[in-house]
């Protein structure tokens, strides 16, 4: 569920910010990110039943660049929410599921 900083809520997980239109960017300590569409990547951890919320989500990405030179997986330092447009774009739900899932959630 949202919090809220300075009066304005905050996104706790990836639902979230796929309900709010927001570009999850996955951050590595070498500097590089990762720009992912929300939807996409809500659904893609909804389907294997993973928890979305951005501290567990953490553990399930990692720096393509690091483990290219380096040769083992690196998790990222962070995730946050942008307004930039999206250069990574996974399956996304079809209009019916997300519809469903939304009206749970407000429910």
């Amino acid at each position: 569920m949202a919090r809220y900083r300075d009066g304005l809520k905050v996104a706790t997980c990836l639902f979230e910010a796929a309900a709010w239109h927001r570009t999850v960017k996955v951050i590595c300590g070498c500097g590089h990110f990762g720009l992912f569409h929300p939807h996409g990547v809500w659904w893609h951890f909804h389907r294997r039943g993973w928890d979305d919320n951005f501290g567990a989500a953490r553990e399930k990405f990692w720096c393509r660049e690091c483990a290219r030179r380096l040769g083992k997986r690196i998790r990222p330092k962070g995730i946050e929410l942008v307004a930039a447009p999206p250069q990574i774009t996974l399956t996304l739900p079809d209009e019916r599921e997300w519809k469903r899932v939304v009206n749970r959630f407000r429910g």
